[in-house]
């Protein structure tokens, strides 16, 4: 069986998770989960990379700012146990648009990005890549990949006929990859959480 690495966009997966759930978050076992989707295409999961970012800290944090990531390092420690997954993490921040705040995840791209190009020096013998993402930024990478026979095989969701959809997918993206998949709510819920 042919060996490949599985990249997790936590982002975008989250975001996923809560839209397949209905408002609520679907729990799942984010390990089986990766090796779910190698396991679909043929392949054994060498190593998974997770990426994502901790909740935004205010200097001085309020209680619930607190709490989410009281909640985040229990989460990212229980995580970094696992032996088969490496973990990259990013940084949150906040901004105050029409009196609102919103939340984005900073650097995590350039984290994925930066081990994509890693991967012919670090593991030499994989030339299959799985990708969670949505996000043309990697395109040039996968091209370079491609030079190198590695094919990428991207796992991504959008909705077609759905114009105001929160949930879009790069054209360029789609073109650069070797093949893509649509992720399913039954792909969440073939990997239940054992508590």
């Amino acid at each position: 069986m042919k060996k490949c690495l599985v990249l997790l966009d936590a982002g975008f997966l989250s975001k996923l998770s809560k839209h397949f759930g209905k408002g609520k978050y679907l729990i799942y076992d984010i390990i089986k989960f990766a090796k779910n989707l190698a396991k679909k295409q043929r392949f054994y999961c060498k190593h998974i990379f997770y990426y994502t970012a901790p909740p935004f800290q205010s200097e001085k944090p309020i209680e619930n700012e607190e709490k989410r990531k009281e909640k985040y390092d229990k989460f990212i420690k229980k995580l970094s146990k696992n032996k088969d997954l490496t973990i990259r993490e990013g940084r949150c921040q906040r901004l105050k648009i029409n009196n609102k705040f919103i939340y984005k995840q900073k650097a995590v791209d350039s984290l994925a990005i930066m081990d994509l190009m890693s991967i012919p020096i670090e593991y030499p013998e994989i030339n299959n890549i799985i990708l969670l993402a949505s996000d043309s930024d990697f395109v040039p990478v996968i091209n370079r990949l491609k030079k190198l026979n590695i094919k990428t095989i991207l796992y991504t969701y959008y909705e077609e006929k759905n114009r105001k959809s929160a949930f879009s997918t790069s054209n360029e993206l789609i073109k650069s990859v070797h093949k893509y998949v649509l992720l399913t709510k039954q792909d969440f819920e073939n990997c239940p959480l054992k508590k």
